[in-house]
Formats: C-alpha cells, structure tokens, sequence
C-alpha cells in the first residue's frame, strides 16, 4: 500500500464524512442501535459518540490507519468498543451473535458487498436489525449517466467508492426487509450524495 493509500486519503475521507448533514444522520440513525452491536466499517469512529451510554460495540474495519483515529474517539467518548481489523466480508464473529448491525457508508467500498451482508445476516440473532445510512444510486437519469461515467475513476482514487450502487436493492438481495426507509439528495454533488437511510430486518 503506497503512501496516498495509507495517509492522504484516509485523512481526506476522515474530513469529507465529517460534513454536518452526515452528522445529523448519524446522530438520528446511531441510537436506534440496540443491545450487543457490530459495526461494519467503523472507520475513524465518527459513529462512536452517538451510540446510547452501556452499548457495547465490536467494530471492524481493515484500515488500521483509521482506526487509530477511531480508537481515541471511543476513549473520548467513553463507548465500550472492541477493534478488529478485518474485512467485513469475513466477519470473526459466531452466528446469531449481535442484536443489531451498524453500517454507514461502507458498502459502497466494500469488493463484494453482497458477500459481507450475507455475513451480516450470519452474525445477526433471528430477527436481528440493521441500523444503516448510505449514499448511491440517484433515482434520476441524467445524474445515474454521470454516476456510471465518473465511477472508474472515483472509484481508484476515493478508496474503492462506488458511486452507482443501490444500498436498497443489495439489502433486498440479501434477504432484509425494510422497517425504515427514507431516501434523498443531501448537500453536495448529487452524483456522491444520493442517500438511503433506515433500519432493515433479517426476513
């Protein structure tokens, strides 16, 4: 991993996910998370603080780098949480362990998205919820052309960030069912800020 990869472009995604419409999102959706929770992708821990006092959060993520950031934000937070640098398409987790799952703008780069909801699933007790928010597929078609134009691009260079996938449809696929949805553009480029938010269950 080259020094951009490492350094420069956690830092940059670490300021860019700070914006304060994403806050706001975070501190509606983090609360909903309820007893024992995993968080995929935790990242720089920008969720850490919104979780309600007593959670006790196993968090994943394969960047170390960020998760330095991460690991003094639950200090300073004073959540209980547990670090594991591992891909989430590989969860070290038994089954049926957690009662919610957390994902916030993280399938987006995630290589097989698909395969780590599967595992979210697997790790989920029985009727288990997930807790998410993330950007992706817009619903109109001149900002999908340019989604699917700009994506090589964006993609190699903003950490392996898919701008066109639907979280919705990859939720369905994966067998969850949605108890909360709301879907909108917030502030900034619509190709990067379509975002679907709610709370899905395991069917």
């Amino acid at each position: 991993m080259n020094w951009y990869d490492r350094v420069v472009l956690p830092t940059l995604l670490n300021t860019l996910m700070k914006s304060p419409e994403m806050t706001r999102i975070r501190a509606r959706q983090i609360p909903k998370a309820q007893g024992r929770v995993i968080e995929i992708g935790v990242g720089s821990g920008l969720n850490l603080p919104f979780y309600e006092p007593g959670t006790q959060v196993f968090a994943i993520d394969p960047s170390e780098e960020l998760q330095v950031y991460a690991k003094r934000v639950a200090q300073q937070s004073g959540t209980d949480v547990v670090f594991s640098a591992q891909s989430g398409e590989s969860i070290p987790a038994d089954d049926n362990s957690f009662d919610t799952a957390v994902i916030t703008w993280t399938l987006c780069t995630i290589k097989d998205a698909l395969k780590a909801l599967d595992e979210v699933r697997r790790v989920l007790k029985p009727h288990g919820k997930l807790v998410f928010a993330e950007h992706g597929l817009a619903p109109d078609a001149s900002v999908v052309k340019w989604q699917n134009r700009i994506n090589p691009v964006w993609r190699s260079l903003a950490g392996g960030c898919n701008l066109n996938r639907s979280p919705e449809q990859l939720l369905t696929q994966a067998g969850f069912s949605f108890e909360e949805l709301q879907c909108g553009y917030i502030a900034g480029p619509k190709i990067a800020t379509y975002t679907y938010q709610g709370v899905a269950s395991v069917r």
